[in-house]
């Protein structure tokens, strides 16, 4: 194939990747260091096992509770109530949203400046200093500061959860883009399961091993810290963004294999390119009134949000209580959970290896599907197994389902797709609304769900059933399918819904001299 008007002949396409150890190695210390902290972090705080049967003033509470009571006694010579105790638990653990929000909100400054690795490298340092932190708190008497490592804990979650998908998406051949995209989700719960084993009462989750407990989050950074350097910056941020066309030649070579032909790749940047030189650099602000991304935007609000409020966190909440009227011993749930960690770890790793042969929309509609249904089903269980006490085994089913059904689609294709559908001029600017919206959705459902369940009860299942089928019908609607496409061409399947058409492509030779992109240009909308 030729070049129109010049006869120099172009690239062929490039063949499709593979996992080279170096993107595989690359992958794993990103993840691992990264939005792991997320997932370990959101587990560990809510250990479920309780410290001796009696505190001299009242109910059993958990360890880090008994803590906090047990800190205020020495200070003031009495127990705090248990209205001021839960008031300052719930404190601890909206922190961490929090901060996660307001990490989501510094990301797009952080990677313009320093990149995607030299980010997810100086988010470290939101990691190490809570980690010390909270494990001198028992020492130092002095739960506040389990308070704002919870802060600065959430502001390294917010940032990686953002920072991540960016880093692996722009990192992988475009075949391989929803195998690592997963990535960000499986690592999250492998951090839940970590956390969910290591606050087992016969590990750490007793009085004397919880600081341990709390202080392990600072061993992902470490290793991230001595592993990340060694491995490449984002080719498509270093050609783009930077305008070093050799370092990101070369940075394509150690991913895809010293002996593959890169220039085809390289061609495919220089074209994203092209395209976005017409739309210029956008801001945030910009985003919401750029009518070429209306529908990308829109969609990333909806699968962030829908994620959130597809019941999650309620399912989770309710788990305790649907094991023990089913018969499970009460110092026996906390191995379910276990378990039930495991099942979602084991479905999200299958979501991984699927991604790239049914595609993602195909994992998102049956997921929500399976979510939906196992709510609806619960509320009826919840309401009857009072007078039908073999319903509540039942119940446990629809727990299990929930989580196969979130495992597979919900949790893990939307890190993919947020990447997918935006170009690099924008994507900075769309995951930051992205973990905007998540870390939101995140903390109203915190907020909001005990009332709306002591207001009605198990009817709030029927919520998120809505949820499920609304999120569901717009993915079925609008998100087109995005397996095996390129960064340009799932742009330009939303411009007809955008009511807009793709720049057209500029008939540039291969050889043509590169000019970065100019950071500070900026559309005029």
């Amino acid at each position: 194939m030729e070049n129109k008007g010049t006869g120099t002949p172009l690239p062929t396409p490039h063949t499709k990747g593979r996992l080279q150890s170096t993107l595989v190695l690359t992958t794993l210390s990103a993840s691992f260091g990264s939005v792991f902290q997320y997932g370990y972090n959101i587990a560990v705080i809510n250990t479920p096992h309780k410290v001796g049967t009696s505190n001299g003033w009242g109910p059993v509470f958990q360890v880090f509770k008994s803590f906090y009571n047990d800190t205020y006694f020495e200070r003031h010579g009495r127990f705090m109530d248990e209205n001021s105790l839960l008031l300052l638990w719930s404190c601890t653990v909206s922190m961490f949203p929090l901060g996660g929000m307001f990490g989501s909100l510094i990301v797009g400054l952080m990677v313009n400046k320093w990149g995607r690795k030299g980010t997810l490298l100086i988010n470290n340092i939101f990691a190490i200093t809570p980690a010390i932190l909270m494990g001198v708190s028992k020492v130092a008497r002095a739960f506040e500061l389990i308070i704002l490592s919870r802060v600065l804990v959430g502001i390294c979650a917010g940032i990686s959860y953002s920072v991540l998908p960016m880093y692996l998406g722009e990192l992988a051949p475009k075949n391989l883009r929803g195998t690592l995209g997963t990535m960000t989700e499986v690592f999250v719960i492998i951090g839940v399961l970590l956390a969910q084993i290591f606050s087992l009462q016969s590990i750490l989750g007793n009085a004397t091993g919880w600081p341990i407990l709390l202080a392990l989050t600072g061993v992902p950074a470490l290793i991230q810290l001595l592993s990340l350097p060694f491995f490449p910056e984002s080719p498509r941020y270093t050609l783009i963004e930077k305008g070093d066309e050799e370092t990101a030649r070369q940075a394509l070579r150690r991913l895809r294999g010293c002996n593959d032909d890169v220039e085809a790749e390289l061609e495919e940047m220089r074209e994203e390119e092209r395209k976005e030189r017409a739309e210029g650099r956008l801001s945030v602000l910009n985003l919401f009134t750029f009518r070429p991304l209306r529908w990308q935007l829109i969609s990333i609000i909806v699968l962030m949000a829908g994620q959130q409020l597809s019941g999650i966190n309620a399912v989770n909440y309710y788990a305790d209580i649907i094991y023990t009227s089913a018969g499970v011993d009460p110092t026996q749930t906390q191995y379910v959970i276990v378990g039930s960690g495991v099942i979602n770890l084991v479905m999200t790793v299958v979501s991984a290896v699927v991604v790239e042969r049914l595609g993602r929309r195909i994992l998102l509609l049956s997921g929500y599907g399976i979510c939906g249904s196992a709510c609806l089903v619960l509320t009826v269980t919840l309401l009857f197994q009072s007078t039908v006490p073999e319903l509540s085994y039942l119940g446990i089913i629809c727990v299990f389902a929930y989580i196969v059904g979130h495992s597979i689609g919900p949790s893990p294709v939307p890190s993919v797709v947020r990447t997918e559908i935006v170009l690099q001029s924008s994507r900075t600017a769309a995951l930051t609304v992205d973990g905007a919206v998540h870390w939101l959705t995140n903390f109203i459902v915190g907020l909001a769900f005990p009332s709306i369940q002591v207001a009605i009860g198990a009817y709030s299942f029927l919520i998120f059933t809505v949820l499920c089928i609304l999120t569901a019908a717009y993915i079925y609607v609008v998100i087109p399918e995005t397996k095996g496409k390129t960064f340009v061409e799932i742009n330009c399947a939303f411009a007809k819904r955008n009511g807009v058409e793709f720049p057209e492509e500029k008939e540039v030779t291969v050889a043509e001299p590169h000019t970065p992109s100019l950071p500070g240009t900026q559309t005029s909308f």
